[in-house]
């Protein structure tokens, strides 16, 4: 049985599912793919890992910190003279890579590091995109995290010149970019215009480049929108929030460019550092 969901694989799927072999480090398709979605076993498609769960550990191999129940299976492998836990599909028993704990890299303190060429991903296709900027982005991300039918939220970075920055690049002022938000979520769920209303709502949209203490470009406030749609209702959104207040709004509201991912030590910051809101 399990030979039928390997015949189709290419040499080197069937390397690694079958023969328990390991892609090089940093060479796999997914190891820096962060789109919403879900990863499937590349020989027979059994449903392993939501996208949500996959965090960048720095190790060169995609890193998940939490299985869909039921689809993995572990094995104890002393193959390289010491002991590790193999992780294996459930469904046909191809081999994906090892599971490790005790990092202390995300709140579950699990990585799952997982070969590429063992895995495929599926987008959704029900889920759309928000990006909002609004002062230091580990608030950002605390806030819409928490809200029914948002799917994935990430750290990063948006809006300026230069290309792959990292946060000392950003603080610098010197590209422009603004910390962001990215929000994956069903708008069965939730409507973009409810998203804009907690945007509104958890930031001062009246003080330029600067929420609280923190001042500079990277904490202006912003929306990028990633449709017409989008555009309108924001600029209505924004139109209707000014009614009711008394300063000028100074909120871009432009084109969706560029997304940054912020380094992983950003991610979920609050949740993971028990620190509740910070003081923006």
């Amino acid at each position: 049985m399990k030979d039928n969901f390997f015949q189709k694989l290419s040499d080197e799927e069937y390397e690694i599912l079958a023969n328990k072999g390991t892609e090089a480090p940093f060479s796999g398709e997914y190891n820096d793919h962060y789109e919403a979605g879900f990863f499937v076993c590349r020989a027979c498609s059994n449903k392993l890992y939501e996208s949500n769960t996959k965090f960048n550990s720095g190790c060169g191999w995609p890193s998940f910190d939490d299985e869909i129940e039921g689809a993995i299976v572990r094995y104890e492998d002393n193959s390289l003279g010491r002991k590790r836990t193999e992780i294996c599909c459930s469904n046909c028993d191809g081999h994906l890579g090892h599971v490790f704990h005790g990092e202390k890299i995300t709140e579950k303190d699990t990585r799952h590091c997982v070969n590429s060429l063992s895995i495929r991903f599926i987008a959704y296709k029900n889920l759309h995109k928000a990006t909002f900027g609004a002062g230091c982005f580990w608030k950002v991300q605390h806030v819409f995290s928490k809200v029914t039918g948002v799917y994935d939220t990430q750290c990063g970075y948006m809006g300026g010149s230069m290309k792959e920055p990292n946060y000392d690049d950003v603080c610098s002022g010197k590209t422009n970019h603004a910390e962001v938000v990215q929000v994956y979520y069903d708008p069965k769920e939730v409507s973009y215009q409810e998203l804009l209303l907690i945007f509104w709502q958890s930031h001062n949209p009246t003080t330029l480049n600067r929420q609280g203490n923190d001042e500079g470009t990277q904490y202006r406030s912003i929306i990028f929108y990633d449709s017409n749609e989008q555009q309108v209702l924001a600029v209505n959104s924004k139109n209707n929030f000014q009614k009711n207040t008394k300063a000028p709004i100074v909120t871009e509201i432009v084109k969706i460019d560029s997304f940054y991912r912020a380094e992983e030590y950003h991610q979920n910051y609050l949740s993971k550092n028990n620190l509740g809101l910070c003081d923006i």
